[in-house]
Parts: structure tokens; sequence; C-alpha cells
């Protein structure tokens, strides 16, 4: 089954107040793809590990109904908790069992989840929902991140990376599918009609509360704090105190851009 890493309330809030939505590169690979494959305009859309809703809002646009699903419950009450169009609709059920039937659904997505999936279950529930001619969208962001602000973007950069490296030193061992752009995900889907992106830059607004935040939401900071809660506040007052004084500002409400890199996995089912 599913890995299980964003279970806690806390955990929860952190991450709907610091998870960015799909940015604008990553939302046009996606709709470009569905409107090349005449997925869309469509009647059903489920977006899968959902967390707090930040890529299903964007379906929310282009379907007539869209349907939030992750294991967690506390993450799908903080979906709830936030206001969403009136087409949207959240549930609690894991990625490997979804409570749809047969070749119901129009468009499949997952934002920045599948590799805390049973992929192989995954993949195969996914080809049962899907109509013939369905797609499936299945995208992560990678851990090539950069900041940039004025004429000292390397040196910001440079501090972002020292800390977020000893983040990662706790991470699951499920993130070496992210580490390997989603390659094991692509192979494992049973379309043969399929391809992976993973040259798709986006800029991200920010501000340096934002990118601390968005650390804070990794599941491999929650990890450390719970290894070592002094250690890992620590690094991240450190790491904020250090971005403030390369920037030469005083304010963590000082604007920086956050320049991530999508993997984007595509597919669609025969007809």
């Amino acid at each position: 089954m599913a890995t299980q890493m964003f279970e806690g309330k806390g955990h929860a809030a952190v991450y709907q107040k610091y998870r960015f939505a799909p940015g604008k590169e990553l939302r046009q690979t996606i709709l470009s793809y569905l409107q090349e494959k005449k997925a869309i305009p469509a009647e059903l859309a489920v977006d899968v590990g959902c967390g707090s809703g930040q890529g299903t809002h964007f379906l929310g646009e282009h379907f007539k109904k869209v349907v939030g699903t992750d294991i967690s419950e506390a993450q799908i009450q903080e979906a709830k908790d936030t206001p969403c169009m009136a087409n949207i609709s959240y549930l609690v059920c894991p990625a490997e069992e979804l409570p749809f039937q047969d070749a119901s659904v129009d468009v499949l997505t997952s934002f920045t989840a599948a590799h805390w999936f049973d992929i192989e279950k995954f993949v195969r529930e996914a080809e049962r929902v899907l109509k013939p001619g369905g797609c499936v969208a299945i995208s992560t962001y990678s851990a090539d991140m950069s900041l940039r602000y004025g004429d000292c973007s390397e040196k910001l950069t440079k501090v972002f990376r020292e800390c977020w490296d000893k983040i990662l030193k706790y991470s699951h061992n499920r993130i070496k599918y992210v580490l390997e752009d989603y390659k094991t995900i692509f192979e494992a889907l049973p379309f043969p009609d399929k391809k992976r992106v993973t040259d798709i830059y986006d800029q991200i607004p920010m501000t340096v509360e934002g990118v601390v935040g968005y650390m804070e939401s990794a599941s491999p900071y929650q990890t450390f704090k719970k290894d070592d809660p002094k250690g890992a506040a620590s690094l991240l007052q450190e790491t904020e105190k250090r971005m403030l004084e390369t920037m030469g500002v005083s304010s963590r409400d000082t604007p920086v851009e956050f320049w991530v890199r999508h993997v984007c996995v595509l597919g669609c089912k025969g007809r």
C-alpha cells in the first residue's frame, strides 16, 4: 500500500500553507497534452494524492467535476476547509483502491505524490478507472531548485541548497523515484501511448518565509523534526537568517523567485 508520510494535523496545516500550486509551464504542458489527445473538455477528473488540494484547484477550471483523493484524513480536512470552486469535492481513500467504476474517469492526475504509492497497484487502478481514450498526468517537482534575487542569486541558492541537502539526508527511500525523474513510474504505466517530459521549468513567486515554510512542509524535514526537534528548528532559523543577510534585507516577507524543475509522465489509454 501507499507510504503514509503526511498524516499529522500539524504537518497538514504547514503543507496547506506553504505548498505551491502547479506552475504555469507545468499546467500548460498538461493542458496541451490533454487537448492534443482530445481529452478536454470532459466530465470527470480525479486528482490522486491531492494533499490539501493545490493541484485540484487548477483542474476545477477545466472539468465539469473534479474529485481530489488522499489517504490522509488530516490533508483532506485541510482541503475541505480551503475555499474552492463548487465543482470540486474530496474524499479519503488509498491511491490503489479508488472508489470509481471501471472506465468512468476522463483524466487522472497526481501532483508530487505518486512516489508514495504502490506503483504497480496504482497504475493498474488508473488503467481500470480510465475511460477508453482517457489520460493520466503524473508529475513531481525535482530536487533541482534555485533562488533568484538581485545580484546575489548564486549565493542565495547556495544557502538554500546547504539547508535542503541536510534535510534530504532524512528522506524516505521512495524519494529515489523523484531523483530518477519518475523513470520507474513511466515504465510501469501500461499504455503504449505515453511520454515523459523532464525539462519543465517554473518560476514560483515566493517570499523568504515561503521558501523556509516549503522546506518545513517536506516529509524529510518532518522526519528530522521527530528525530531532533531542536536541531531541525535551529537549521531553519539559521537558514532564514543567512538568506536575509545574503539579500541585505530584514523582512521575511521580501519576495524571491523560486525556480523549480518539474517532471511529468503523460499517457493515454487506448480507445
